[in-house]
């Protein structure tokens, strides 16, 4: 696991499973953790980062309801779930499908982990919105596309943007089931203008970037999914796995 200050109040951490991303963002004595790394080890020294850098973890943030992004609470187990209306309505609607998603792949590369994944009941956010966080608070986006629930984390004093499965330098833009090419655009849409603002992106794999290369990012996706399935990937990312992902992605249309 790989952790990078972004800002004196951001920390992003990056797993080594998927290089899945997270981040601890800060406001006066206030810390909230935005998503999870995946090994137990990683999620266990978790703390020690958030202590030995002086964030006060109080709440845990999910972009989205998949199985990945919600481990946050093995590392925080008081802290409360915060979600999109759409993600805490995802999680209601399906029951146990991440512990069995996080079963499958703990099955698969002999992961140990302490105890059973718990998932409470989320608090709903407004998307758009405001979360407070100490004496500021943090903006929320929508962002849909990806699956059926999302939102965007906009860090404004920091300059650091969190968008989930979005932006991301390690994959092509993923479909899965719920989501939808249109609402993958709209997604895109309506992060240019806070990527243009950034000093960070932080997207949910691949580990942080700059704003000129997730730009860069965004409309390499965005003319990807305006040509499905006619655009061919893009070169760097002409992998098996992406090919995969693109095959998945037709399936969608």
């Amino acid at each position: 696991m790989r952790a990078v200050g972004l800002h004196e109040d951001v920390i992003a951490v990056t797993s080594r499973a998927f290089a899945t991303a997270s981040v601890l963002v800060r406001s006066g004595g206030e810390a909230f953790l935005i998503d999870s790394p995946v090994f137990p080890d990683e999620l266990e020294i978790l703390p020690a980062i958030a202590a030995q850098a002086e964030f006060n973890v109080v709440g845990v943030l999910t972009t989205h309801a998949d199985w990945d992004h919600l481990l946050g609470r093995y590392a925080f187990p008081e802290a409360p779930l915060g979600a999109a209306e759409s993600t805490a309505a995802r999680l209601i609607n399906e029951p146990g499908a991440a512990q069995r998603k996080l079963r499958d792949f703990d099955d698969e590369f002999y992961v140990s982990r302490p105890s059973p994944l718990s998932i409470p009941g989320a608090q709903r956010l407004d998307t758009p919105g405001f979360i407070d966080i100490g004496e500021t608070a943090i903006e929320l986006q929508p962002a849909d596309g990806h699956t059926a629930d999302g939102m965007a984390v906009w860090v404004p004093w920091a300059g650091v943007l969190i968008p989930g499965d979005y932006l991301s330098p390690v994959e092509i833009p993923m479909i899965s089931e719920g989501g939808s090419v249109s609402a993958y655009l709209a997604t895109l849409d309506r992060l240019e203008h806070l990527v243009e603002s950034a000093e960070h992106v932080v997207p949910g794999h691949g580990g942080p970037i700059d704003a000129q290369r997730a730009l860069a990012i965004l409309r390499e996706d965005r003319a990807y999914l305006e040509g499905l399935p006619d655009s061919p990937l893009p070169l760097a990312r002409r992998t098996k796995a992406q090919r995969e992902i693109h095959e998945k992605n037709l399936t969608r249309l």
